[in-house]
């Protein structure tokens, strides 16, 4: 971008800046001996053009809505209409969470985001005695097809797009949204929203499963499947590193194992003999955004680009959708603090700004009391509010890619595009040349649990020893309570649940919900893809504990296992 006369003129001025004006005032000395992120990347003084003198304008940069994407999927971007809103929702029984889902449309979301008990995320009934004590308590309960109908009382699926952050039995949720959208006359080529359903990240970082990791791919790319032919407006698949670095990663780690986990179900896609320009399109990403804001944006902006191209040079795709990262992002959870938690509104601002200038899809602001309990109707307003005033009186919704350019931006871009690289060629090695390979074989030899601990704990150590401050916990700490208003969940929630599930069973035909779980057992058997058959299953009220019990029948319990270390 610069010739070399250019810079070394610019060298020349660099040095006389040193000296002559630098030096004076470094006598006085600065704040730290070292300035770092998050992640503990050191970070210069000052950037300038020799930091970028190898930037390709067209290469590496290029214009928004054209590869390789650097400066945003989108030509216009929130110039043309602003990210989705989307608040993460679900508590109690489907009827307090219809109500929150109610309350948070009228309040201008854009987008619907649910979030399921700890029952339902692991496949089991709330009747199950593994459930008890689990009901409602960190998302809504559901059973079956009758809670989703209750969930989406009054909402017309066909005019929102909905998320469902949910993994081993996304399937099973993804097959009653579908149903429910056949009830609602929806056609399923018009049923917009997005799935989780990420079993990868599972094995890497959050550690739900109920079986093992390869008939867990299989599952995955059954869905991929099922939603090319069937509604090629929903993502099936969510690839998400937020729970990677919710889990201690660095910005790179989390970007680079995200990544690889993408690449690894297009690899299965692949060999299962789907097109990547048709599939590609529905893959989406799910990223979190933590405190140092210029990490963060250089995190975005070399995913894209590193997306871009090696979907195009590893899988041949060509289709401009099938290289073209989209992402939803959600607020550091990680870095709420429980001390002084109106300091978290601070936190989360920065966070969401990130994400904007990063050039995210949707958004998730979290609330500032959700290191107490579940986010309460005041603390999730105000959380929405932030995305708000960001959208509407900042103008950072206003530039397109308004850090494009920044000499210090473009070149942290390039050192996290270069380190992403460096953890994919090392994913890649450990499959011996195949990226899915090297997923599953760094999860058998507790590769990720290795390097996201080391980095955990290296960045606590930091907290420990003051050089990462910590506002309200190692610095600028109070003695008075500051404690917000919390949501408690009601006591009686199990109960209702468990009356609606009795009542469900006692309803239903069991004649048919055997059949139909036999049809799904036969399918397996027969190495069919699931999802129709899971469909019928939920149509007939089968519970979402008996459909995944068959395929624990099949595949065997891995839910009681030990993780990998």
């Amino acid at each position: 971008m610069f010739d070399e006369q250019e810079l070394a003129e610019i060298s020349q001025q660099r040095e006389s800046w040193e000296a002559e004006t630098l030096d004076p005032s470094l006598e006085r000395g600065e704040r730290k001996e070292r300035f770092a992120t998050v992640s503990n990347h050191e970070v210069d003084r000052l950037y300038t053009p020799e930091d970028i003198a190898d930037l390709e304008f067209d290469e590496d940069l290029g214009f928004p809505g054209e590869p390789p994407y650097t400066r945003g999927p989108y030509p216009t971007m929130y110039r043309g209409r602003t990210w989705t809103m989307r608040q993460f929702a679900g508590f109690g029984t489907a009827e307090e969470t219809n109500e929150r889902f109610h309350y948070l449309i009228d309040e201008g979301q854009t987008g619907l985001s649910t979030a399921f008990d700890m029952p339902s995320l692991m496949g089991i009934d709330s009747d199950h005695p593994m459930s008890e004590g689990e009901v409602g308590k960190e998302g809504v309960a559901v059973d079956t097809l009758r809670d989703m109908e209750i969930l989406f009382d009054g909402i017309d699926i066909d005019d929102v797009s909905t998320s469902f952050t949910i993994n081993p039995s996304a399937a099973v949720i993804y097959a009653m949204y579908i149903a429910l959208a056949d009830q609602q006359g929806v056609p399923r080529d018009e049923v917009r929203g997005t799935l989780q359903n990420d079993m990868l990240k599972e094995f890497i970082a959050q550690k739900e499963w109920v079986i093992p990791p390869e008939p867990s791919l299989e599952i995955v790319t059954d869905t991929i499947e099922f939603a090319v032919e069937e509604t090629p407006k929903f993502h099936p698949v969510s690839i998400s590193g937020y729970h990677i670095r919710e889990a201690g990663s660095t910005a790179a780690q989390e970007a680079a194992f995200t990544l690889a986990d993408g690449f690894a179900y297009v690899e299965d896609c692949l060999e299962r003999g789907l097109d990547v320009d048709e599939f590609g399109p529905l893959l989406s990403f799910f990223f979190n955004s933590h405190n140092s804001i210029f990490e963060e944006i250089a995190k975005f902006r070399a995913s894209r680009r590193v997306y871009a191209r090696l979907m195009e040079e590893w899988y041949g795709a060509d289709e401009p959708e099938s290289k073209r990262m989209k992402f939803h992002t959600q607020t550091a959870g990680q870095s709420l603090t429980a001390q002084q938690p109106l300091n978290n509104i601070v936190r989360v601002t920065i966070q969401a700004l990130a994400g904007v200038f990063g050039g995210t899809q949707s958004l998730h602001t979290n609330s500032f009391d959700e290191a107490l309990a579940l986010p309460s109707e005041k603390a999730v307003r105000v959380a929405l509010r932030t995305q708000q005033i960001i959208a509407e009186e900042s103008g950072a919704a206003d530039i397109v890619d308004p850090m494009g350019g920044s000499f210090a931006i473009e070149k942290l871009t390039n050192e996290m595009e270069a380190e992403i690289m460096d953890y994919l060629e090392e994913i890649k090695a450990m499959g011996d040349g195949s990226i899915r390979d090297g997923v599953l074989e760094g999860i058998n030899q507790g590769y990720y649990h290795r390097e996201i601990q080391e980095a955990s704990y290296e960045y606590q150590q930091r907290v420990e020893r003051g050089e990462e401050v910590v506002v309200g916990v190692n610095e600028y700490t109070i003695e008075e309570d500051t404690s917000p208003e919390l949501l408690h969940v009601d006591e009686t929630t199990r109960d209702r649940q468990l009356e609606r599930l009795e009542q469900v069973k006692a309803d239903r035909d069991d004649a048919a919900v055997d059949a139909t779980l036999e049809a799904l057992s036969d399918a397996i058997e027969r190495d069919e893809n699931v999802m129709p058959y899971i469909v019928d299953a939920v149509k007939a009220y089968a519970t979402m504990g008996e459909i995944m019990q068959v395929f624990e029948d099949h595949h065997g319990a891995y839910r009681e296992e030990i993780s990998p270390v």
